[in-house]
């Protein structure tokens, strides 16, 4: 038989306030254990939540950013659990009445774009953390609980189950989280918990309407671990329903290392929440006027950038979606493509060519890449106007990147004497030594063999130490062999 994957994704987006959702306590991450946790957090007798408009305005502009129903009228509830690090036994969210509600994402697919149906994004804080390793020896057996985290702003977003199978669940987590970015509502710092997703997966037999039982994996912070995560279940269900089984809906964890899911708890269902309108906080009105204001300050959004990457700078699909996939990356080309005057393929090529590969390789952000976007473009009009060839141009680029004579192209060219020779009697006369000296590679290719002809440039290009313009080279080359 032959199955289909389902897939619905929630995902936890921390906002970007320093504050939390309804404290004054910062949400600034790597401080030391319960230094940020103030009276309200920890649910002292007699305090009162307040909550944080910042919040409340980066929901607005995700909610705007996707189409969705900003609800002028919405409630928080109290979401009842029992559990070390929720000092409260209830954690304050949205339940019945978010604030934003509908939408759609749409994500790239093979063979074009895909949108998915997005149910609702809410408001919550966040709980605590338990710790259960990397204790004080001196303590023995025990667990930690840091409640820095609790009250930590989250915007909680959920989608239909329109995700069919683990790549497209990465390709939505991965554009999800380049919006949230790119709105400036979210850091995207996922080793540091602020975006996570659950995976909730079922399967059915190809055709079928109806939906399987679901099984809900939580805390997912790595694209990689979310998609090991849900082929690992779809097989886990496959084999269990093949063999005979049923489905339990529960929640699950991934084990990293062991590469699979395992049971956590049972599933739980919105009743065993007993979910009540919160009595401290009142309903959250937003008014028209409120939302008009953010809908004017939303910048240009990645699927407008990218069209418009296609459309003004003629760009393959491939280099637009890359290129708006982070806002700052967007802006550094769009930078270096005024800063060299055009060449937006050149400019494309460099940035998710060597620029990528270095930014990789130092595990560095384009915000601190040592080459800025003027000094990219200032290599690039050496290549442009025949100054150097870009094969030179990548050891200029090194050079750049370690902060040789101060990281400007034309010091290092000037300075390593890498000007590149376009002259064409320097160049007729290398390529006659060369000529003279394989006569057996000259009579290969006039015997119709053209990789003699690939050998000869490069013996000619070898001749120059890289620095004969390779054009010219070809050039004279044939017309020295047609002779």
């Amino acid at each position: 038989m032959q199955w289909e994957v389902v897939v619905g994704i929630e995902t936890h987006v921390q906002l970007s306030t320093r504050s939390k959702i309804f404290s004054g306590a910062s949400t600034a991450f790597g401080a030391a254990p319960n230094s940020q946790a103030c009276a309200v957090d920890i649910a002292l007798p007699g305090v009162l939540p307040v909550l944080n408009r910042g919040a409340v305005e980066r929901a607005i502009r995700f909610g705007l950013a996707v189409g969705s129903t900003i609800n002028r009228r919405s409630v928080f509830a109290r979401k009842n659990y029992f559990y070390p690090d929720l000092p409260k036994g209830y954690q304050i969210s949205q339940y019945e009445i978010p604030v934003v509600a509908g939408g759609s994402v749409d994500i790239p697919v093979t063979g074009g774009r895909k949108t998915i149906r997005l149910v609702r994004a809410h408001l919550e804080e966040d709980a605590g953390k338990s710790l259960h390793e990397d204790l004080p020896s001196h303590l023995g057996a025990l667990s930690g609980i840091d409640l820095n985290r609790a009250g930590t702003p989250l915007l909680e977003i959920v989608t239909e189950p329109d995700l069919r199978g683990a790549q497209e669940a990465v390709a939505y987590a991965k554009t999800l989280h380049a919006l949230v970015r790119h709105l400036d509502i979210c850091d995207g710092n996922m080793q540091e918990g602020s975006f996570r997703c659950d995976a909730n997966v079922s399967v059915r037999p190809l055709g079928s309407e109806t939906l399987g039982t679901r099984c809900e994996i939580k805390n997912l912070n790595s694209f990689r671990f979310l998609e090991r995560a849900i082929e690992y279940e779809a097989r886990r269900q496959i084999g269990v329903i093949e063999d005979g089984g049923t489905i339990d809906q529960e929640t699950r964890l991934f084990d990293p290392d062991k590469g699979e899911t395992r049971p956590m708890r049972s599933k739980e269902d919105a009743q065993d929440y007993r979910y009540f309108p919160d009595p401290d906080l009142p309903p959250l009105v937003v008014s028209e006027a409120w939302v008009e204001q953010i809908r004017a300050s939303l910048p240009e959004l990645p699927e407008i950038k990218r069209a418009r990457f296609e459309r003004d700078y003629g760009l393959p699909e491939f280099d637009a979606v890359t290129l708006t996939a982070s806002r700052d990356l967007a802006d550094y080309y769009e930078a270096v493509v005024k800063a060299l005057g055009g060449e937006p393929k050149l400019a494309s090529n460099w940035i998710l060519g060597e620029l990528s590969a270095a930014l990789n390789r130092d595990e560095a952000d384009i915000r601190s890449a040592p080459v800025s976007a003027p000094r990219l473009a200032g290599l690039l009009a050496r290549i442009k106007d025949g100054t150097i060839s870009g094969k030179i141009a990548k050891d200029v680029f090194d050079a750049m990147w370690s902060g040789e004579s101060g990281g400007e192209a034309d010091a290092i060219i000037a300075a390593r004497g890498l000007r590149q020779i376009s002259d064409a009697g320097a160049i007729e006369r290398l390529v006659d030594e060369v000529l003279a000296g394989n006569q057996a590679q000259v009579a290969e290719f006039r015997a119709g063999k053209e990789r003699a002809f690939n050998f000869l440039v490069g013996q000619v290009m070898k001749a120059s130490k890289g620095k004969a313009n390779p054009a010219q080279v070809n050039e004279i080359l044939r017309l020295r062999l047609a002779g």
